[in-house]
């Protein structure tokens, strides 16, 4: 058993003075005491907040940052940004994958995420055959995920067609096909590496690229592995494909999902930024947890998802980085705020009278949304759930002579400055006053992968 104390720290009903945080051997908090002595603790240097859960992630991406910004001939947009990605996972090797995932994940342990959901897709050789072992590229990710000390929940994709209706998928796409049996086959391989910091589950890509049938195989599938496994899935992230889907089947995605799946508090709807008044009552009802990506959906002009009705019916969020543009929680949660600001031309549109601080809602929303999209205990800092957490640098410029009334809303509005100064997982000290053990060396890894695949484009 381990002890860390805090002077001040995020509980889940709110700030709380001298917290003693007793840790198990397995990472757990066995222990979380308010109002405690310090006495053979750890102290820490700072507020204490519960990790967030960065609940879609594409970690590949995260060398495409910056490369995919230049105007083309045609109107950009994100079936133009698309291409581009598909001509770089074209060129993706294992050992790219490895390093430029580890990069990424120590980059959001220091934006904030002590776990990740990763959505993973790129499962086949550049021919599209499969590797002599299928789970070849979601084991790289493990790898990953293990060197750089990240909880995680790696969610293989299913992927077959390039749109509704059975359209065959084409070149671009070769690399992320499989079909239902062998797709499960990389899902059954995975779960024998479930842990404390490690959770499987599966995303079917979307609904353009997940048949009917298929889809309902695959969680059969699932369910006979592991019946309260996560389940994620893109949906209604753009104009186009609601009008396909219409065309299709005459219902919006997101209608068509909850009329033909039993979508619960299991599944976690990626973007639906394009919700009709009762499409988005009907998945706050469910329980499902919507995925919000603000820098993603913002750099790739996806639209605005209806925050406030949402929260109105009790919806629950979390936030991801997705394209990894940012690696920033904080950065997330503030974006989601500005952007339905500048929609609703109001201000505290995520503060309820219940808790003003919009700041503190967005945190505490994002803390709970990710752990239930994540399958994993991490849903704050509470006994029974993982030792997850980060220390703010009480001395940032933009944190001085800020109370607990106002601390989430300066953290979250206050500055662009990181305020991360150390991060555990599942108490595990991995980011140690802004640095990482590996740093240097997985840094030099990824440079190496990323100058190769630069020059793909």
């Amino acid at each position: 058993m381990s002890a860390f104390f805090a002077e001040l720290a995020l509980l889940p009903g709110g700030w709380a003075k001298r917290v003693r945080l007793e840790v198990d051997a397995d990472g757990t908090l066995a222990g979380v005491s308010p109002g405690a002595a310090d006495a053979g603790a750890v102290r820490l240097a700072g507020p204490v907040l519960p990790g967030i859960c960065d609940l879609h992630c594409h970690a590949f991406q995260r060398a495409m940052a910056g490369l995919t910004e230049r105007r083309t001939a045609n109107a950009d947009s994100f079936w133009t940004w698309r291409e581009v990605m598909y001509r770089f996972a074209a060129r993706l090797t294992p050992d790219d994958l490895e390093g430029v995932a580890a990069q990424l994940y120590v980059e959001l342990l220091k934006g904030g995420y002590t776990s990740v959901c990763e959505f993973h897709y790129v499962h086949n050789d550049p021919d599209g055959r499969p590797y002599a072992n299928r789970a070849e590229m979601s084991e790289r990710v493990l790898r990953a995920a293990r060197r750089a000390g990240i909880g995680v929940t790696l969610l293989p994709v299913q992927y077959q067609t390039a749109n509704f209706g059975g359209v065959p998928p084409h070149d671009g796409q070769r690399r992320f096909v499989n079909a239902v049996d062998a797709f499960l086959e990389i899902v059954q391989a995975l779960s024998r590496a479930s842990d404390g910091n490690v959770r499987v589950g599966i995303a079917p890509h979307s609904l353009r690229a997940v048949p009917p049938e298929a889809l309902r195989d695959a969680i059969r599938g699932l369910d006979a592995l592991d019946p309260a496994a996560p389940i994620h899935i893109h949906i209604a992230e753009q104009t186009k494909e609601v009008d396909d889907c219409l065309a299709w089947s005459g219902r919006r995605p997101v209608e068509w999902l909850l009329a033909n799946q039993a979508v619960s508090a299991r599944w976690c709807l990626v973007h639906a930024t394009h919700l009709a008044d009762a499409e988005t009552a009907a998945l706050a009802r469910s329980g499902a947890v919507a995925g919000l990506c603000p820098t993603t959906e913002a750099n790739l002009g996806d639209g605005f998802f209806p925050l406030p009705g949402f929260l109105a019916q009790g919806g629950a969020f979390g936030v991801g980085s997705d394209s990894n543009v940012s690696t920033a929680a904080v950065e997330e949660l503030r974006l989601l705020e500005y952007g339905q600001r500048l929609l609703h031309r109001r201000r505290s549109v995520a503060a309820s009278p219940a808790v003003p601080s919009p700041g503190l809602a967005l945190y505490q929303g994002a803390v709970a949304g990710g752990a239930r999209a994540s399958g994993r205990r991490i849903a704050g800092l509470a006994p029974g759930e993982r030792a997850d957490f980060v220390v703010i640098e009480a001395a940032a410029p933009h944190l001085l002579a800020r109370g607990p009334d106002e601390l989430a809303d300066a953290i979250v509005f206050g500055g662009g400055a990181n305020p991360v100064r150390d991060v555990y997982v599942g108490g595990r000290r991995v980011i140690a006053d802004g640095r990482h053990a590996q740093e240097d060396a997985i840094r030099a890894a990824y440079g190496a992968a990323a100058e190769r695949l630069a020059a793909s484009l």
